[in-house]
């Protein structure tokens, strides 16, 4: 009597306790019962093919096997002999290769250094990855489920059936893995795991899954990533130099979602890469800053609570076209960088919360776990295999896609375990202490690898704190990155430029406070999406007074912004005076931009960022105090400063400003006797100005005044910035 679960007696011996599992979207060990060794003899061949009505192997010839229980057949071949399988089922006949006849992809020296956490480029050894494997094209699937009983690959190929493709676990390490061939590029794909509890989740996305379909659908994709075409290699010879902490680096942030339409629909990737790179270079930023690509669930979010942190977002076309963006912004001269999210993510169920039934990238506590912010999981930066993936993901954008530096998001949240909580709401560290010690730990790790495998890139925090080293270098206690968020100044200037002007003079040391802690690290002065959403009103909105003082504001603000000491970014949008908020769902209000004095004030940045490249007094010691010095800081009264810019060997700038609409003759204390050149003036008529400024140029004296050698009269225009360049064939 042949024991259930067979319907035919066997031609071996075969385990039914197997058979019941594989029947179960259970078996833990598909290996132990499918392919050409089953029960470990070679020769013996167990297939599962659910449907077929019979099912032979080819050697040449067709051997027919035995269907043993419902799906599943067996007989016996040639040990080690090549073969493949035909079945049928009515007049249909499909032949293929066996996936259980194939070894494993994973070797022995990946296994260790991803258990030890220290495996540089996960992406090489996880995922799905298109490749050749004993002679078969196919997808190589691996994915990391320490907890799972059984997990299986499951897809339209093999009608979402968990029984038809389980994975192999891989000794101790927690990954499963499966190579399936015959597999291709866009074949839609999830994990389907049981937990040790036998409970099956819901179906999972890949981590590490480098494409996924368009939202709200949400399987990842099958993307081919390798083999692309560069054509960059004078971009990535000399990018260290435009990166460098003393190059001119202006930033253009963009939301490509809603930076314009095209026919009522989003910009592609490859649109982008001609109009997006067209405008950014005619604008003369030196970089974009894309807000994040990664796939997220969420348009809402605007990509900040993300998915798939592997795969650029489908919704402006597949990898290879983002590939085509970078391209073409580099051979034009752009750098890119990306928002990164490495502290928290969404609870959607097909993402990684409780990824194999257990708190796998998340912590249990929620003390710990939670983010109350946001409504999302945060990693366990602890678990060395979390933070790995976190680390290994930094890498795989900076290598495989050439961006050339990431803006790493919400880094404050990471480095408190009080962040956003009350008392009894966190868990102190293992010194009684706030401090998130495993995080501080991943984001130097994080920056050691980044810079030490992608060379002349650059890492950019949003930090709102005074946290000590944030853009100090990590082997010397610091965080590690290159540049920090200049918060503090963007929150007193804009604080400033909201008050009337006739109170401007009670409120003076918020623009000059900044100085005192300008150089405490590598800064960027942002005016982000995040001062232009949620009722913060528009740049332009922030601005007091009537229509033409509201430009003439922003303009002046502009102009002391870029003489200001700090590398630039200003949000789409921010360049031509919207007069509304930014919203994602729609585009730029582009109609707005022809407006003449929106059209001067983009004019004006244009110029400001011409002027910021070419005279090097203006960026190459942005980030140290020799490069700055007080001409006169204290006119408190008047609402006006001035400021000098300096660079070795470089001919020094002269930055003055006048905050109130009052027209002004004022002697300027300046740092040489000579000709000074008017070459920049905020209020000259082609930007909407009065067009008031001293024709062209003063004359500087040799009368000392406020520590300065010379000084010159100057004509203030209202609500006004000049930049005035030194002659020194003059002094």
């Amino acid at each position: 009597m042949c024991p259930e679960p067979f319907i035919t007696p066997p031609p071996f011996p075969i385990a039914p306790d197997q058979v019941l599992a594989l029947s179960q979207a259970r078996l833990a060990e598909p290996f132990a019962l499918l392919g050409p060794n089953s029960g470990g003899v070679a020769g013996q061949l167990v297939v599962f093919v659910p449907g077929a009505s019979e099912v032979c192997a080819l050697f040449g010839s067709e051997v027919p096997l035995t269907q043993v229980a419902t799906g599943l057949w067996a007989g016996r071949i040639n040990p080690g002999a090549p073969y493949r399988l035909r079945a049928s089922a009515g007049s249909t006949v499909w032949d293929f290769d066996d996936p259980y006849r194939f070894g494993p992809v994973l070797g022995a020296l990946d296994e260790h250094l991803f258990s030890e956490g220290t495996h540089k480029r996960l992406w090489q050894i996880l995922g799905a990855r298109v490749i050749e494997h004993e002679g078969a094209q196919g997808t190589a699937f691996a994915v990391w489920a320490p907890g799972a009983q059984a997990v299986s690959v499951v897809g339209g190929f093999n009608f979402w059936d968990g029984r038809r493709h389980p994975m192999r676990p891989r000794g101790t390490t927690g990954i499963w893995e499966l190579f399936i061939p015959g597999l291709v590029e866009g074949t839609s794909y999830k994990y389907q795991i049981r937990s040790a509890d036998g409970a099956l989740q819901p179906l999972k996305a890949d981590p590490l899954g480098f494409g996924s379909e368009h939202p709200p659908a949400n399987a990842s994709v099958i993307r081919d990533i390798a083999g692309y075409g560069w054509s960059d290699g004078d971009w990535m010879e000399t990018r260290a130099a435009r990166n460098h902490r003393r190059a001119p680096i202006s930033v253009y942030e963009v939301h490509l979602g809603s930076w314009r339409h095209k026919a009522e629909r989003r910009m592609s990737w490859v649109e982008a890469a001609t109009e997006l790179v067209d405008y950014v270079a005619g604008m003369g930023f030196t970089h974009i800053e894309l807000m994040p690509v990664s796939e997220h669930p969420f348009d809402g979010s605007w990509g900040y609570q993300p998915v798939g942190l592997y795969a650029p977002t489908v919704r402006h076309g597949p990898p290879h076209e983002f590939r085509d963006l970078i391209d073409a912004a580099h051979r034009r001269g752009i750098g890119v960088l990306l928002d990164w999210v490495p502290g928290h993510f969404p609870s959607d169920a097909h993402g990684l919360a409780r990824f194999d039934g257990t708190h796998l990238y998340e912590h249990a506590d929620p003390r710990e776990g939670f983010h109350p912010d946001w409504n999302t999981l945060i990693y366990n930066f602890g678990r060395r295999e979390v933070a790995n993936f976190l680390r290994s993901n930094a890498l795989y954008w900076l290598e495989e896609y050439h961006i050339d530096g990431l803006r790493v998001d919400a880094v404050a949240s990471m480095l408190y375990r009080d962040y956003s909580r009350k008392d009894g709401e966190w868990i102190p560290n293992t010194h009684g202490g706030r401090e998130n010690l495993e995080a501080i730990a991943f984001l130097r790790a994080a920056n050691r690898l980044a810079y030490a495998e992608a060379e002349g890139i650059m890492t950019v925090a949003e930090e709102s704190t005074a946290f000590p080293g944030v853009s100090a270098p990590a082997h010397a206690g610091g965080l590690g990155f290159g540049f920090k968020w200049n918060m503090g100044w963007m929150n007193d200037t804009l604080r400033y430029m909201a008050e009337d002007p006739v109170n401007r003079k009670h409120h003076h040391h918020l623009l000059t406070f900044g100085i005192h802690y300008a150089f405490s690290e590598n800064f960027f002065l942002p005016i982000s999406h995040d001062e232009v959403v949620h009722g913060k009103g528009s740049m332009l909105a922030k601005m007091p007074g009537d229509a033409w003082q509201k430009f003439a504001n922003l303009r002046a603000y502009y102009g002391f912004m870029w003489g200001h000491p700090g590398k630039k970014l200003l949000f789409m949008g921010c360049e031509f005076g919207q007069s509304g908020e930014w919203s994602h769902d729609g585009e730029l209000a582009w109609s707005e931009a022809a407006e003449a004095p929106n059209a001067g004030l983009q004019r004006l940045v244009r110029d400001l960022n011409a002027l910021y490249r070419a005279e090097p007094a203006l960026h190459a010691r942005d980030c140290e105090p020799e490069g700055f010095g007080w001409l006169d800081g204290g006119a408190t009264e008047l609402s006006a400063l001035a400021f000098s810019r300096h660079a070795p060997g470089a001919r020094p700038v002269a930055v003055v400003c006048n905050f109130t609409p009052v027209p002004r003759r004022w002697r300027c204390p300046l740092p040489a006797a000579g000709r000074w050149r008017e070459v920049l003036n905020t209020d000259a008529a082609v930007y909407g100005g009065t067009g008031r400024g001293n024709g062209g140029a003063v004359m500087a004296e040799d009368v000392a005044q406020m520590g300065q050698p010379a000084s010159a009269e100057i004509e203030l225009p209202p609500l006004a910035t000049l930049f005035l360049v030194h002659d020194p064939d003059t002094g």
